[in-house]
């Protein structure tokens, strides 16, 4: 299936774009085709995101809370690109696959604190205007740092573009689907 963006083989970039899939290859083993997008189109846009990504990467988070927050965004946006390669890296960082299906779907998990985060962040996507003060003070309450709101907040706008690149794009996966 062809997807909507011109999107040029990694192997075929020159520039920053080559620059950065080289990157990107050697710290994945390939370059997902949404950075290919991406990248083709604009790699300042694609440094910049990588650069949003490492100070995701060096947050207070744990992995498996940072996972969490991209299967709520990417659920809530229909973005499946999306849910497929998170659910890939969920399962990697120790989420199960029934974990999984539970934040994507909102309901507990039995692990209060992370239920506390999936319920904040489907919060922040799905909802308009000020957020309740009571879904902040229940994060806080369950132990998260005003500092790790903040984060969240970035992981949030962070997965948010690559569900748009990805639904206007109609980016063809990579990734094992989900259903």
């Amino acid at each position: 299936m062809a997807t909507r963006l011109n999107t040029i083989n990694p192997a075929d970039a020159s520039g920053k774009a080559a620059e950065l899939f080289g990157q990107i290859s050697k710290a994945m083993g390939k370059v997902p085709n949404a950075y290919a997008t991406i990248g083709t189109n604009n790699p300042e846009a694609l440094a910049a995101m990588l650069d949003v990504d490492a100070v995701i990467a060096s947050s207070t988070l744990d992995k498996a809370d940072r996972e969490a927050i991209r299967l709520i965004v990417s659920e809530t946006a229909g973005c499946d690109y999306c849910i497929a390669a998170h659910t890939m890296l969920g399962k990697k960082v120790g989420l199960s696959q029934e974990a999984m299906k539970q934040i994507r779907a909102g309901v507990a998990t039995g692990d209060a604190k992370r239920d506390a985060l999936v319920t904040f962040v489907r919060t922040l996507a799905t909802t308009r205007g000020t957020v309740p003060l009571q879904t902040l003070d229940a994060l806080l309450s369950a132990g998260y740092t005003e500092r790790q709101v903040i984060e969240t907040m970035l992981v949030v706008a962070s997965i948010t573009f690559t569900n748009v690149v990805n639904r206007v794009n109609d980016t063809t996966l990579d990734f094992p689907p989900v259903e």
